[in-house]
């Protein structure tokens, strides 16, 4: 009798073990159906993460295509414009000249004038209006070119500083 009692318990035994060996299964079933679906998911989102940095490669292609074609139009603008920028200081430097000759020719101008008044003298109140009028003239002449060359001056600094 004794051999009845330990066989039983072994089959016991063994049965609880088979017991607790088909729970731990069902729930590693149970863990393993999440994990398939998690799985699922997962490949849902690497799809959809191949997809996104497909577009942003193809959009870093495009931004990088428009800023060469900016960095070569900005070259071409900043060398068109250092063009001008030479061009318009050879301008305002012959324009300096050309005001300077002026200016020496409303001088010229107004000492010949001076010159003349004063060594013939005037019989008629009608031949000092002439006169008057040159040396006006010429007095204008010379406000007006050192306006123009003020002008000029200013407009010079500001073609520098633009430039600079």
């Amino acid at each position: 009798m004794s051999n009845l009692p330990v066989g039983m318990i072994i089959e016991s035994l063994v049965a609880a073990l088979l017991l607790v060996t088909i729970c731990y299964c069902w729930v590693l079933n149970h863990r393993l159906k999440r994990l398939r679906a998690d799985e699922e998911s997962l490949r849902a989102t690497i799809s959809e993460l191949i997809t996104a940095s497909e577009i942003a490669e193809r959009a870093i292609l495009g931004l990088k295509a428009t800023a060469g074609e900016a960095d070569k139009t900005l070259g071409q603008r900043l060398l068109e414009a250092e063009r001008l920028s030479r061009s318009l200081s050879e301008q305002i430097t012959v324009g300096g000249v050309v005001l300077d000759r002026i200016s020496q020719i409303a001088e010229a101008a107004k000492t010949a004038s001076a010159q003349r008044a004063t060594a013939v003298a005037p019989e008629t109140a009608a031949e000092q209006k002439p006169a008057v009028a040159q040396s006006v003239s010429a007095r204008d002449l010379r406000t007006a070119a050192a306006e123009a060359a003020a002008r000029l001056e200013r407009f010079r600094k500001r073609g520098e500083e633009r430039a600079a």
